[in-house]
């Protein structure tokens, strides 16, 4: 059952949402919210009274630089010969299957805590929760056709084009819906430092294994402590690596049906 509350989120907390009061319905699940404890993790970076970070590590703007200009030539390559002939066989596949628009937008927290539209191929029906309660894996609302577009990830291609314009990356954290940013800032009290880069289609959390809604107090932290460690060493050759355990998971989810990010 739903059960809409009042949150009052601190605007240096997570900067750039425009009103002080965010009200919200979330899907109130036993143990979900009752049992949860405060999570004071170490890695977050210095920032000031008004919760902009004050310092980064300046030897990675040619890492940074290198990055952006990977992100725009293959983001370029891929909406150019893969999603130009795949995006008409998607989209008739969608329209076909239920009523609604092909694409699925929402807005999600990016880098410094931005907002921007993410966006998706539609794999549920239209419904009312869908910037509420993220899918589960047996959810009721995923179409025929998005049951596989999950499974293969084809649904977050779409996401190209938010790499092309400079709102993900490639690799970062994933972004969050804005109520589960909110909730996951209470769970962990530095939750903002992931947002010190852009986020990703994939990354380090992902291929450690936690994918999918992250409902308790174990998986808050540790798809935390993954996008921390991630930030700490970025690289390029964790890049490649991380890459490459993603390539193998779409490979294996055609057949393994493992849970998604």
């Amino acid at each position: 059952m739903k059960q809409p509350f009042l949150v009052v989120f601190r605007l240096n907390q997570v900067r750039k949402i425009p009103h002080f009061f965010l009200s919200i319905s979330v899907l109130h699940k036993p143990g979900t919210y009752k049992d949860f404890q405060i999570a004071s993790l170490p890695e977050s970076p210095a920032i000031n009274e008004n919760g902009i970070v004050t310092r980064f590590v300046a030897s990675r703007k040619n890492y940074l630089l290198i990055k952006r200009s990977f992100d725009i030539l293959f983001s370029f390559l891929f909406i150019a010969f893969i999603l130009s002939w795949l995006l008409p066989i998607v989209s008739v596949w969608i329209k076909l299957g239920s009523k609604g628009p092909v694409f699925f937008s929402q807005k999600r927290m990016g880098k410094n805590g931005r907002i921007f539209r993410c966006f998706k191929f539609r794999t549920m029906v239209i419904n009312d929760e869908a910037d509420e309660r993220q899918a589960d894996e047996n959810d009721d609302r995923i179409t025929r056709a998005g049951r596989f577009l999950r499974k293969t990830n084809i649904d977050e291609l779409p996401q190209l084009f938010n790499v092309l314009i400079g709102d993900m990356s490639f690799i970062g954290p994933r972004p969050h819906m804005l109520s589960d940013c909110i909730r996951f800032s209470f769970v962990v009290s530095s939750y903002n430092f992931r947002t010190l880069v852009k986020p990703g289609i994939t990354g380090l959390a992902q291929v450690k294994g936690f994918r999918g809604p992250a409902k308790d107090y174990e998986s808050i932290v540790n798809r935390y402590r993954w996008d921390a460690i991630y930030i700490n060493k970025a690289g390029l050759w964790l890049d490649i690596k991380i890459m490459g355990k993603t390539l193998a998971h779409c490979f294996n989810n055609i057949t393994g049906g493992k849970k998604r990010a």
